[in-house]
């Protein structure tokens, strides 16, 4: 949260733009003579000045990010990746798309990956790892660099929930070898639906941009008579997405902003009564959701009382079911399920209270209040 909140009339005067004054070009290559804006180059020019990284590709959704990441790392069927159980399901889709086993790593108290059992889950087979940075949390990444490093194994980090947190004063996404991004519209800052890739690596952009548009090396003015070294796939994002998230990439710093205050509010009361998520040190989040632990009768009465005052809870436990895999068992073998059932236990004690602008910071002081009398 919270992009979608934060749309208004700079959006939609962006947007009439496009067809009042740019001649309705929605496509994000060719037709030079008729348009005047490259939006999504553009796009992926101010990620990059803001991430201070060296190449951005923008494509149609954070899941079509990861699966072009993994294939510009080598990653082929039948390679091993490693990730995380508290994660959402297109991490583990984008790994079986392309024919590679998803191998679950249990979460850690900052309810992320567990570098400890990371160690052990390392094969022969392993040809990437994805450390995932749920809800606006970064994981413990300066030992699962070390362990990487070590093993010579490259990292793709999914930054699909915590896109403008940070990690030892580097934005998340760049401290493996590729990040990647989701704007879906549930996501911090939203194009409807898109991603992005982010690399300071040349090698991993220059496979990502071809693939991402059917192979096209884009080396000659004419896309028709265009060369490509190989097939690959339409991913491919459009302008108005671009124009959207141009905006909303100008709204980025003041949401997170808002989304501290309300959630410092939330810990300040909360922090004495139960135990909260594990912030690493040299991290800064993004205050998607302030999430503690709860392994008592008084949960049933939290949720409920969360569902009352239109708070709802966030992942954990409304959703759980798609974003914990020890449920995905049509997509992973008996190994894996089990593998995820410490996780599943540690998440079912936990709930995720999500942070929304359109709710005052009077009304999560209430809330707060509230939930710290509940017997």
């Amino acid at each position: 949260m919270p992009g979608f909140e934060v749309i208004d009339q700079k959006e939609r005067k962006e947007i009439s733009k496009l067809f009042l004054k740019q001649n309705g070009i929605l496509f994000a290559h060719g037709f030079d003579k008729l348009r005047k804006n490259f939006h999504v180059r553009e796009f992926e020019k101010k990620i990059c000045n803001h991430t201070k990284s060296k190449y951005c590709l923008a494509v149609s959704s954070g899941t079509a990010a990861i699966k072009i990441s993994l294939l510009a790392l080598g990653v082929r069927a039948g390679d091993e990746v490693i990730t995380q159980a508290f994660n959402f399901i297109a991490t583990a889709e984008a790994i079986n798309d392309i024919g590679a086993k998803t191998v679950i790593c249990k979460i850690d108290d900052t309810l992320n990956m567990d570098p400890e059992d990371l160690k052990k889950k390392i094969t022969k087979k392993t040809k990437a790892i994805i450390p995932v940075h749920m809800l606006g949390v970064s994981a413990e990444m300066e030992q699962i660099l070390k362990i990487a490093k070590k093993k010579k194994i490259p990292i793709c980090e999914d930054v699909c929930e915590a896109f403008g947190g940070t990690y030892n004063g580097k934005y998340l996404g760049l401290l493996g070898k590729v990040g990647v991004i989701s704007f879906d519209f549930g996501k911090i800052i939203t194009t409807g639906e898109g991603g992005a890739i982010i690399t300071n690596n040349k090698k991993i952009f220059e496979f990502a941009k071809q693939y991402h548009d059917h192979g096209h090396e884009n080396k000659y003015s004419s896309r028709g008579n265009d060369s490509a070294k190989f097939f690959g796939f339409n991913f491919r994002m459009t302008e108005m997405q671009a124009i959207i998230g141009k905006v909303q990439l100008g709204k980025l710093k003041t949401i997170i902003k808002k989304n501290k205050e309300r959630y410092l509010i939330l810990e300040k009361i909360l922090k004495s009564k139960f135990k909260v998520r594990k912030i690493p040190k040299k991290s800064s989040q993004t205050y998607e959701a302030f999430i503690f632990e709860v392994n008592s009768r008084k949960r049933s009465k939290i949720i409920k009382l969360l569902s009352q005052k239109g708070f709802g809870t966030k992942n954990l436990p409304d959703a759980i079911k798609w974003h914990c895999s020890y449920f995905w068992g049509r997509g992973l073998g008996k190994k894996e399920i089990r593998n995820s059932l410490v996780s599943k236990e540690k998440l079912s004690e936990n709930i995720a209270i999500p942070i929304f602008l359109k709710k005052t910071i009077k009304e999560y002081f209430n809330l707060a209040n509230k939930i710290s009398k509940i017997n």
